[in-house]
């Protein structure tokens, strides 16, 4: 999965998603929606065979992409410990 910028303002930015995993997608918009400064984030796939997914994040206050990576980490954090109770238990 490949993240590319398309277009980036105040706040807002508009990221295209190349081979996008909605497995990951989805818990990614659900953690920037859970940030009181993120006003609204959305996943628009368009046309399968014309067009590339979009995420686009836009913020009450604040950059648009610090919301986007504060949630990436927060995912990262969510993972990790998942998997270090799986290994501890298998």
């Amino acid at each position: 999965m490949e993240f590319k910028l398309v277009e980036k303002k105040k706040d807002s930015i508009r990221v295209e998603i190349v081979d996008a995993d909605e497995t990951l997608i989805v818990p990614l918009i659900h953690e920037l929606l859970q940030d009181k400064n993120v006003a609204d984030a959305r996943y628009v796939t368009g046309h399968p065979q014309l067009d590339k997914p979009v995420l686009t994040v836009e913020v009450k206050e604040g950059k648009p992409q610090a919301a986007l990576k504060k949630a990436a980490k927060s995912l990262a954090n969510q993972f990790a410990e998942a998997r270090e109770l799986i290994e501890k238990q298998i």
